[in-house]
């Protein structure tokens, strides 16, 4: 007797499924992240070192703190990995069917990861925006503190008050950045996952592991160049005769590469990569669990 197929999933559940399921691992992921992403963010703004930042938190603020903006953090990820995973895995689907079902080669599947980071990056900016004011207001004056009070007021405010546009601020180098993150973080993820798994013969949780850690990594070098540059531009200042130091993006990048040659991009790698690793590690854990659950129930 001919074994029986399984019946496929109908209807619009296949199409929003990757979309879902990126979504829901990314906002997973962030939960974990959370109070380590506000320490980082707390010492970008000059408040000390880990160690003190946590102390003070803890005694000024209370346990609350670390997750202040969480609300924003979530919808950040409800939009920003929603759409570049959900993106990346329909790209990929469609390269593979015009591929006759073979493997993609790697340069396929970063041309993928460039244009979901892109996509994901453009529909998450306004929640960016929002997550970065709510986690920095504790640090301001009282005068000038904005006081959201979760991510939709903080969007509501920030459309009445300067526009929708504004809403998009800043989001000409995210998206740059974005597209450099998610290639290295997609593309590698899947040609490490191929690799692991069919060549060495791991087991699916030990391949995750192996390969989310290589795709957090990838997704550290791929993106700190843009970070780095993105960093010196925001803090130059005017020298004596009221001129800066670099006229634009393209300008600090020539500078550097010629100054301090292409390592200089990497200054401070080890503490970036703590810092992106951790989040992309998660969400693949999380992704992976979630496909799991989806097929023990036959969704």
């Amino acid at each position: 007797m001919a074994e029986q197929k399984k019946p496929q999933a109908t209807g619009a559940w296949p199409a929003i499924r990757p979309f879902v399921n990126g979504g829901a691992s990314g906002m997973l992921a962030t939960c974990v992240i959370q109070p380590i992403d506000m320490i980082k963010v707390r010492i970008q703004l000059g408040q000390g070192s880990a160690a003190t930042v946590t102390k003070n938190m803890l005694k000024n603020e209370g346990v609350a703190a670390f997750y202040k903006g969480l609300s924003a953090g979530l919808l950040r990820q409800a939009t920003y990995s929603t759409a570049r995973l959900g993106s990346f895995k329909i790209l990929t689907n469609k390269a593979i069917e015009a591929n006759d079902g073979k493997p993609l080669p790697l340069y396929q599947k970063a041309l993928c990861g460039l244009t979901a980071g892109a996509i994901g990056a453009t529909v998450g900016s306004p929640a960016d925006l929002a997550l970065i004011r709510m986690q920095a207001d504790a640090t301001l004056p009282a005068a000038q503190r904005r006081n959201y009070a979760n991510a939709f007021h903080a969007l509501h405010r920030i459309t009445a008050d300067e526009g929708v546009l504004a809403l998009w601020k800043g989001a000409g180098p995210t998206v740059v950045r974005a597209m450099a993150a998610n290639m290295g973080m997609l593309a590698s993820y899947e040609q490490s996952s191929e690799f692991f798994r069919d060549s060495c013969g791991l087991g699916e949780a030990s391949t995750v592991l192996v390969a989310s850690s290589i795709s957090g990594f990838f997704a550290s070098a791929c993106s700190l160049p843009f970070d780095y540059v993105k960093t010196q531009i925001q803090k130059m200042q005017p020298d004596a005769q009221g001129k800066y130091p670099y006229t634009g993006s393209l300008d600090c990048t020539m500078k550097t590469l010629k100054a301090g040659g292409p390592f200089k991009f990497y200054t401070g790698f080890p503490v970036y990569c703590v810092r992106i690793a951790p989040h992309v590690m998660m969400t693949w854990i999380f992704l992976n669990q979630i496909q799991k659950l989806e097929k023990s129930v036959g969704l």
